[in-house]
Formats: structure tokens, sequence, C-alpha cells
């Protein structure tokens, strides 16, 4: 495993395994004070930070972020969705739509 800034199981990480993928990054933001947000101020700040995507995979912020095409974002539901296209376009979504109903 990588030299991560903290456990990606932990509080800081995902909540004791509690939490994967999509949902670590959400958290790292709050709506009503970090937008509008830069793709490329995120990335310098939570770059390096573990996303465990199931229980054997762990990457990082950027390997996630690097996808992502759009450079700015006003709002928390654009962010997420630019994300969440990023993550299924590149394997990185491990939660299919028939996997949900």
């Amino acid at each position: 495993m990588s030299d991560w800034p903290h456990d990606p199981d932990g509080e800081e990480g995902s909540e004791g395994m509690r939490k994967y993928g999509q949902a670590i990054l959400a958290k790292k933001l709050d709506e009503d004070e970090d937008f509008p947000l830069s793709r490329g101020e995120f990335v310098e700040e939570y770059g390096d930070h573990p996303v465990r995507l199931n229980h054997e995979r762990v990457v990082s912020v950027a390997d996630i972020m690097e996808h992502v095409e759009q450079e700015e974002f006003d709002g928390f539901v654009p962010f997420h969705k630019a994300v969440g296209q990023a993550m299924r376009e590149n394997g990185m979504w491990e939660i299919t739509p028939e996997e949900i109903n």
C-alpha cells in the first residue's frame, strides 16, 4: 500500500470502511462554503488522499480527478455528476444500476 496521509479505512478515510468511492470525495466538501470550486484547487488540497473503491482497491483523489474534464464547478450537484461520470467511464465505479434496484 502507498504512504497515504491517513489510513483509507480510518475516520479520515472511509469511516472504518463504511464509505467507499464517490462518497469519500463528497464528504470533503461543504456545499455552502466550497463553491464555486476549482478542480485544480481540490486536487492540490486532497490529491494525495486515499479513496477506497472496493475491499481490495484504493486510489488517490488525484487518480479520480484526472479523468474529470470540467475545470470549475458552481455547486455540489455538478461536481458530483462530473466525478461520477469520470469514475464510471474509467473503471472506478463499483456499483452498477442493476445492483441498486
